[in-house]
């Protein structure tokens, strides 16, 4: 039988999340807000399972205010998928610095999301699934969104660097 949270989602372990991570395309209503201005509101997303983080969600540009993205030169690398680009959300006086990413080039198995973006729940003010307002990851490297049927422990806190 399996468990259900108060979400109405299957409960999930992180740690039966596969490495390399996996796709998975969900009819998840995906919304971001930061200082009152709809950043996101999607009708779907792509959603990145990998072991020991709680998923990541990408969705596509059309559902992206990108008139409140500001690119800035920060870069990272994934062994997965390849070289992130950053941008600040920027709402009137509110910069959330890097707070959202895109691979406009990506690796084939990931092609799915390429030109999608995802965002940094630790630097915005809602992100939302369905109706439940998300948890951010600890640490400021993972983007992954906490919701009740995802369960933990997460990498990204102090001192899970070694996990």
């Amino acid at each position: 039988m399996v468990e259900i949270a108060v979400n109405g989602k299957p409960v999930e372990s992180v740690w039966d999340f596969p490495r390399p991570p996996r796709l998975e395309t969900v009819p998840w209503r995906i919304r971001v807000v930061h200082a009152g201005a709809t950043v996101v509101d999607a009708p779907e997303a792509v959603r990145i399972l990998e072991t020991s983080q709680p998923p990541a969600y990408y969705v596509a540009p059309e559902y992206v205010d990108l008139d409140l993205l500001r690119p800035n030169e920060h870069r990272t690398f994934c062994e997965w998928k390849g070289v992130a680009s950053y941008a600040d959300v920027v709402v009137g006086d509110a910069v959330a610095s890097r707070a959202a990413w895109t691979y406009p080039e990506i690796t084939p198995a990931f092609d799915r999301i390429v030109d999608h973006w995802a965002f940094y729940a630790q630097a915005l003010d809602e992100c939302w699934v369905d109706d439940e307002l998300v948890a951010p990851n600890e640490g400021s490297f993972y983007g992954g969104w906490i919701t009740a049927n995802v369960t933990g422990p997460f990498k990204g806190a102090p001192g899970t660097a070694h996990w």
